[in-house]
């Protein structure tokens, strides 16, 4: 254990891993759940809108993580970028919801508005949770507790969903307030940026690694003879983005289906994902103990056929199959609740995994590595598809007052999702043998 682990053990250290942690999974949900149906309700039901916005923030998280990353590295000041990160991620969520005052006649400056403004939230939002805190618990991680970690990495997320969608719900409520929404949700990141300025303090911090200029310091991540050596990393890198082109076909649309299609309010949307999700966080913890035991490629398995077996639960229903002014509904909720244990499983196996693989003179890059393969890729690839299915198999209509067509999401994104969630399982394989290598040289 090194001198970082040793000082930054105990109830300290547990509180700085939840706290942060699930402080950025409400603000990123809130960008991933709350900002997309913010666009159909207050510009337009444009999948477009959505798809530039995921792009955008995919390529301004990518950059931010691997520049802060780099930084990070350099100077070993893991908690200034934390605490500086957080603070103005927290202010540009509030800014993001000033577009929602820009004129109703003015639709493209107002799409372009919102674009830009989930860009730089992103940035620094990135700069806080991905360069900042997760490099940092990459930096704690032994082989006594990285099974906890990799629990806490892979239930934040989802609890971060499931306070997000019902808080977020509450807030927005049946008269769509979302600036209320983003103020609170805004102020709630600052706070744990503050509280990490007073929390954390140089026992965070690690040695400096510099190899050169700054400039070829960063550069030389992009570099990837180094990182194709490393084949096993390569690998789960890449079980990461099939998994996920597929995980954002359907997720970024599955506010509006719950909404728009099936037509349930926006607070009742909120608790009818949380409620089986809160179901779905318990499988963590078992999960987490068979992590310890070395269980990662029948613990990926089973999360990817779970997972493929509730969307395709879900995928069936339509507005005539439930009762929307009821909030229980049993094969909607089991569907949700069934993704929910396949993508715990798969996040809590792969950020445990990966980061076991990375070099440890460079974590805070290889961070940047994670975020191509799980963000930048998957983002810009399931995009690009989910916004085709939306305006090729959705449910078009015309509004009367703008006379814009307008996409509604249904079933087939769930479907279309699920067949190539199915594909990841070729790069699973190929992890096996690289895989056994490892733990039997241990």
């Amino acid at each position: 254990m090194n001198s970082l682990q040793k000082k930054t053990s105990g109830v300290r250290m547990w509180v700085l891993v939840w706290g942060l942690g699930l402080a950025g999974q409400i603000c990123w949900n809130m960008e991933n759940q709350w900002f997309n149906t913010f666009v159909y309700s207050k510009i337009g039901k444009n999948p477009s809108i959505i798809t530039g916005m995921l792009i955008c923030s995919a390529l301004a998280t990518t950059f931010a993580t691997f520049f802060f990353g780099t930084w990070a590295d350099r100077t070993g000041k893991r908690r200034v970028f934390v605490s500086v990160g957080y603070i103005l991620w927290g202010i540009f969520t509030i800014c993001f919801g000033l577009t929602e005052f820009i004129s109703k006649d003015m639709y493209l400056l107002a799409a372009v508005a919102v674009v830009l403004a989930d860009t730089v939230m992103s940035f620094f939002g990135s700069m806080g949770n991905d360069a900042g805190y997760n490099t940092w618990t990459t930096d704690i991680m032994t082989d006594k507790n990285r099974g906890q970690i990799g629990a806490a990495l892979a239930t934040q997320p989802v609890l971060g969903t499931i306070l997000g969608t019902v808080v977020g719900g509450l807030l927005v409520g049946e008269d769509d307030n979302y600036m209320r929404l983003f103020v609170v949700m805004g102020v709630f990141v600052i706070l744990f940026g503050i509280i990490s300025m007073l929390f954390m303090s140089k026992a965070d911090d690690v040695p400096p690694s510099k190899r050169g200029s700054f400039i070829k310091q960063f550069l030389s991540v992009f570099n990837f003879k180094r990182f194709f050596t490393l084949k096993e990393l390569v690998w789960v890198n890449l079980i990461n983005t099939v998994f996920f082109i597929g995980f954002n076909v359907y997720f970024a649309y599955m506010g509006n289906y719950i909404i728009y299609y099936l037509g349930y309010t926006a607070d009742m949307m909120g608790i009818i994902e949380a409620v089986p999700l809160v179901l779905a966080m318990l499988t963590a913890i078992p999960m987490s103990f068979l992590i310890n035991k070395n269980k990662h490629i029948p613990l990926s398995v089973f999360a990817i056929i779970t997972n493929i077996i509730g969307l395709l639960i879900v995928a069936p229903i339509t507005p005539d199959m439930v009762d929307n002014t009821k909030l229980f509904d049993f094969r909607l909720w089991l569907g949700i609740f069934l993704v929910g244990v396949g993508y715990i499983g798969i996040l809590q196996v792969t950020k445990v995994w990966t980061k076991q693989l990375y070099p440890a003179d460079s974590k805070g890059q290889f961070e940047g590595i994670w975020i191509l393969f799980f963000v930048l890729f998957p983002m810009i690839g399931g995009s690009f598809i989910g916004e085709a299915v939306v305006k090729t198999s959705g449910v078009v209509i015309t509004n009367e007052l703008s006379g814009q067509l307008e996409y509604i999401p249904n079933g087939n994104v769930f479907l279309v999702g699920a067949a190539i969630i199915a594909l990841s399982i070729v790069p699973l394989l190929m992890t096996v043998k690289h895989f056994k290598k490892r733990v039997a040289e241990k």
